[in-house]
């Protein structure tokens, strides 16, 4: 690289990586916006993830990452099994109240057990019934991967929930994203 580039480079970095900045840059990038359930016992359970990817078609793989440290998806972890639902464009209130959880989430969601048992979203545009099939240290995430052992298209016709510079929307809206 010639010392030019080098001195380039230096000039357009704009400070050292803090979490705040990696948040806001990162905060560009559009995620799909999904409900991970399970059970624990009698109990359903639900975490909203932005991180959820296909892995390997095969076998059939799916994925997401979720905070070490957090609890609800430790006591899903239990059950050995889980439900990736993707949230549909008019759902922004429900990933917001499983979000929060400032009140009871589930009260006023319908749900019928899927073939793992965890909690399967009908009105979604689809749901991906998994078993684990592996968990991996990645810093302060674990990135769990979860083999697939049903599929559901739930034919609403409703466009994918996004995510994107802190605000939700459908695909192909316009978002305001700040400086």
């Amino acid at each position: 690289m010639a010392d030019s580039q080098k001195e380039d480079n230096q000039e357009a970095r704009q400070g050292p990586v803090t979490p705040e900045r990696y948040r806001q840059v990162l905060g560009r990038f559009p995620t799909g916006v999904t409900l991970v359930t399970g059970m624990d016992g009698d109990e359903p359970l639900a975490i909203v993830i932005g991180s959820f990817v296909s892995v390997s078609i095969d076998p059939p793989l799916v994925g997401f990452f979720i905070g070490s440290n957090a609890r609800t998806w430790q006591r899903i972890r239990k059950g050995g099994s889980f439900c990736v639902n993707v949230l549909a464009d008019d759902q922004v209130d429900m990933a917001e109240a499983f979000f929060a959880r400032e009140r009871d989430p589930w009260e006023g969601t319908d749900w019928v057990p899927g073939l793992s048992g965890s909690p399967v979203i009908p009105s979604c545009v689809a749901s991906i019934d998994c078993s684990m099939f592996d968990l991996m240290d990645a810093g302060d995430h674990y990135f769990v991967v979860g083999e697939v052992i049903d599929l559901r298209d739930h034919g609403t016709g409703g466009s994918p929930l996004v995510f994107l510079g802190g605000s939700y929307g459908p695909v192909g809206a316009s978002f305001r994203l700040g400086p």
